[in-house]
């Protein structure tokens, strides 16, 4: 079941399926040890010794930023192990994906949670059940996108029979932290965010997903193109574009370009310089392929002829994001308007599980695509809450607001940590966001004429820059008043580095010069941020604004030499790097 399973790389499904095989590449794997270094990992150590922390834990953590490929990662184990070219020693492997346990709100015992949810047996079901009770080191369990998960991690309730029902976040994390099945391996995927001290204590390593190198970019673009002439023609394109080949290291938008790339080399509308533009060229894609096979040929005002279905699913996608919902039924499809023509589309596919289940179920190709259409509905719906994108943009403020008013709630209040387990990141949103910033540039302006009014579309996009001033703001007034003698320094959150991806996708200087005027620092921190490529051209799209030189400091992210060479326009304002 697994091997049948795990063939195809269903994650594209809407767009034609690959063979596993055929298209995979990997990605960089690293390791931190105690003392900070770095070691690289291959898939066979993801569950081996190297890199182990804690040898008394069995959770390994794979992390990795939106679109790094942690889903496709943990599809090849699942494949090698079927065939048994990796995992040897393991006898049983059970995958779950979080956003399907989302939908589960029976209560459930360890066993029904394996047989429901997995592979339900032929015969001798006990038997089965009993050998993984006897035998948990030959037994792996895989857990693909924690961050997707409704509820925050908790260890408060503890659990450790396997036949007592008990709720899904009950079983799920007893089981993340060895109280549930000790000695059974658990293999969990992530985005950073998503994952607190409290379940750090539990890990026994933690694997950093770092997307792909330059060479793992050509791999990806030969294997993607049989013809070779082909995929050299693509790899020229990004090599004279270092802004696209940065991107290409998120393995999601590599495969978006590598995708359109008629869209790319014909560049009718200049060659993509946002995750903006890359998304708009998908869309743009998808639509172009329906018109080809009904012998039509998309127009320039293709948005505004296909707008009632990006409607449809952009209201599918916000609702869902809102409600940490990753999974559709047929009757919430229904319920939004969704024809079998805007199925067909392919921006949605058929879950593929292994649940005994009647009815579909629906996914967006990818969680960054929901974010995308999210975004287009805020943007596009005439008829939107007027605060709809001041909300979009401060839900993180409110949380960390709400965290900081329950501190001293624990002295009055005991139903304090029931809420505070209640607490779930929203990095989706702030993709979401992300999308609104670029969808509102000026660069776009044209396409979204017919599709919203002049006067809507000025509204949003002061709300957009009031919303990235306010954030930038609060930043600034955490910044501590230097220690005689050392210079001024600002220590910079990853939400920081957010907000200038979103001054990037706006594409307009004088925001960017507007919010470097108000930075006044002469030391700028940014470690361990997730920086990669993609960040380093926004950060030097924005700092090279800043009044006075920095030193720029930019230790244990993801640089890399593309990154580097990204930074080049804002050199000249560090005065050391």
């Amino acid at each position: 079941s697994v091997a049948a399973q795990s063939h195809s790389l269903s994650t594209y499904g809407g767009t034609g399926r690959f063979s596993l095989d055929d298209i995979y590449t990997d990605g960089l794997l690293e390791v931190m040890d105690g003392s900070g270094e770095t070691t690289t990992l291959g898939l066979e150590d993801v569950v081996g010794p190297l890199g182990t922390l804690n040898e008394d834990a069995d959770t390994v953590l794979v992390s990795g930023e939106a679109g790094s490929g942690k889903s496709t990662l943990l599809q090849r184990l699942h494949l090698l192990w079927a065939r048994e070219a990796l995992l040897t020693n393991t006898f049983l492997l059970f995958p779950f994906s979080c956003r399907k346990l989302n939908a589960e709100h029976r209560e459930l015992s360890l066993k029904e949670l394996l047989f429901l949810h997995c592979c339900w047996p032929d015969r001798g079901q006990d038997e089965v059940f009993q050998f993984i009770l006897d035998h948990p080191n030959l037994v792996l369990f895989t857990f693909d996108g924690l961050d997707e998960f409704k509820q925050g991690f908790t260890d408060e309730e503890r659990h450790c029979c396997p036949t007592k029902q008990v709720p899904i976040p009950v079983l799920l994390f007893n089981l993340l932290q060895g109280t549930l099945m000790k000695g059974v391996m658990k293999v969990v995927t992530s985005r950073p965010q998503a994952v607190g001290p409290s379940l750090k204590r539990y890990l026994r390593k933690e694997v950093l997903l770092k997307g792909f190198s330059p060479g793992g970019i050509d791999c990806f673009v030969k294997k993607h193109h049989s013809d070779p002439a082909m995929a050299r023609r693509v790899l020229e394109s990004l090599q004279a574009n270092t802004v696209l080949l940065s991107l290409c290291h998120i393995p999601v938008f590599c495969w978006i370009v590598t995708k359109c790339h008629q869209e790319l080399l014909a560049g009718q509308d200049g060659v993509p310089q946002t995750i903006t533009d890359v998304y708009l060229l998908v869309l743009q894609h998808f639509f172009q392929r329906k018109s080809s096979q009904s012998q039509g040929v998309l127009g320039k005002a293709w948005l505004e002829e296909h707008l009632d279905t990006v409607l449809k699913l952009g209201q599918l996608a916000l609702e869902g994001l809102e409600a940490s919902c990753y999974v559709f039924s047929g009757y919430e499809l229904q319920r939004n308007g969704l024809t079998e023509q805007d199925v067909s589309m392919g921006f949605l596919i058929y879950c593929n599980d292994l649940s005994v289940t009647d009815c579909k179920r629906y996914e967006f190709i990818h969680v960054t695509l929901q974010c995308f259409f999210a975004a287009l509905y805020v943007v596009l719906n005439r008829n939107a809450d007027r605060i709809a994108i001041s909300r979009l943009f401060q839900s993180q403020y409110r949380q960390l607001l709400g965290r900081s008013q329950r501190c001293l709630g624990h002295c009055i209040d005991s139903s304090v940590e029931e809420m505070e387990s209640h607490v779930t990141e929203k990095p989706n949103l702030q993709i979401t966001a992300q999308f609104v910033s670029g969808l509102l540039s000026q660069r776009h302006h044209y396409l979204l004429l017919e599709c919203c009014p002049a006067a809507v579309r000025e509204r949003k996009v002061k709300q957009v820059v009031k919303s990235l001033s306010k954030g930038m703001q609060r930043h600034f007034k955490s910044i501590p008043r230097p220690v005689e003698g050392e210079k001024k320094s600002m220590h910079a959150m990853p939400s920081f580095v957010w907000l200038i991806k979103c001054i990037y996708e706006m594409q307009d200087n004088s925001i960017a010069q507007d919010t470097m005027a108000k930075l006044d620092v002469e030391h700028l921190k940014l470690t361990y941020c997730n920086i990669g490529p993609v960040e380093c051209t926004a950060l030097a799209y924005v700092l090279k604004y800043l009044r006075n030189p920095v030193g720029l400091q930019l230790d244990n992210n993801s640089v890399g030499d593309v990154g580097v060479e990204q930074l080049l326009p804002c050199l000249h304002i560090c005065h050391s790097l």
